[in-house]
């Protein structure tokens, strides 16, 4: 029997087409619903690694789906119903071109802007004399275009993004108020369980006129977080903060060798570190929902999926 899903090739009622992510299958129902299985994959340096982690589907699958339902005041989001623990089902939008990208601290990418020289990111100014991880006065939203599959996304400034016609100002203007006010929610649901939401990126699309949240939100996969009893202290002395993301990840392949580049050799991944990988991905789970993780039956996942997809779908007037 098979405890992960690494891929799937499903014939559901209404199927229209597949479309596969590095980590999620969705399919396309009657070109008005959308079918989203976050598999067991796992990417780093743009790569998927060759083992599925067991429960990490469902551990992000259900952390979006919390923020989805503790955020669906502040906007209206393409959730439906969790058909399973690893599936969401939603309304297909059409996607804003555009990646919008919150920051309450300078660090990663940014903190690398910064650091070679630059006082500007994504047309925000960035003032002189930061240090890496230090807080914003006020959260800053830096977008990206959304980049076809194979490319990488680009930064881009909201003069420019509404220049360049990807998105009209009105609704950019929105798109932003959403961003920040989702942002806000989701840091202080962190803040609640001792953590700091230090950054994070939203997708958004349009549906019969309407602004619509999409994709996931808030998960360790597309965020960043920092505990927050640890943070002044490290800052304090320069000190690396301690994260609550896959970063664990990437530094496991940098010190085997492995950073994506080409002539480079995935390395082998065991068994033990396969399952220390999927404990600390329940760890996450559990710290960001403050929720104990109820593990799935994952003695046959992809039979799972189909029946509980199936049943749902039979149910639904789809």
């Amino acid at each position: 029997m098979t405890k992960t899903i690494l891929s799937s090739s499903y014939n559901f009622p209404g199927q229209k087409s597949i479309y596969k992510g590095k980590v999620r299958d969705v399919y396309n129902i009657n070109d008005k619903y959308l079918l989203m299985i976050v598999s067991d994959r796992i990417s780093a340096f743009d790569v998927v690694l060759p083992k599925g982690i067991p429960y990490k589907g469902q551990v992000l699958n259900q952390i979006a789906a919390k923020f989805l339902d503790a955020t669906g005041d502040i906007v209206p989001n393409w959730k439906i119903a969790t058909p399973d623990p690893t599936v969401t089902f939603g309304h297909k939008c059409e996607p804003y071109p555009v990646e919008m990208i919150v920051r309450a601290y300078l660090t990663g990418s940014s903190w690398r802007t910064y650091k070679s020289g630059a006082r500007e990111i994504c047309g925000v100014k960035i003032p002189d004399g930061m240090k890496e991880h230090q807080k914003f006065e006020t959260p800053v939203i830096t977008p990206t275009t959304k980049a076809e599959q194979g490319k990488h996304d680009e930064d881009i400034s909201r003069s420019d993004l509404i220049k360049r016609g990807l998105v009209p100002e009105d609704e950019y203007s929105l798109l932003e108020k959403y961003t920040m006010e989702v942002f806000l929610r989701g840091s202080e649901i962190a803040a609640g369980h001792g953590l700091i939401l230090v950054d994070t990126k939203y997708e958004f699309g349009r549906k019969d006129g309407m602004i619509y949240l999409i994709d996931e939100i808030n998960t360790p996969d597309s965020s960043r977080y920092f505990y927050a009893d640890e943070y002044q202290e490290r800052f304090d002395k320069g000190l690396p903060q301690k994260q609550l993301s896959k970063e664990f990840v990437r530094e496991w392949l940098m010190a085997n060798g492995f950073q994506g580049q080409p002539g480079q050799q995935v390395p082998e991944m065991s068994d033990n570190f396969v399952n220390e990988v999927s404990g600390r991905y329940i760890e996450l789970f559990e710290k960001i929902t403050g929720e104990k993780f109820e593990k799935a039956d994952i003695s046959d996942v992809p039979g799972r999926i189909e029946t509980n997809c199936r049943n749902f779908l039979n149910s639904f007037r789809i």
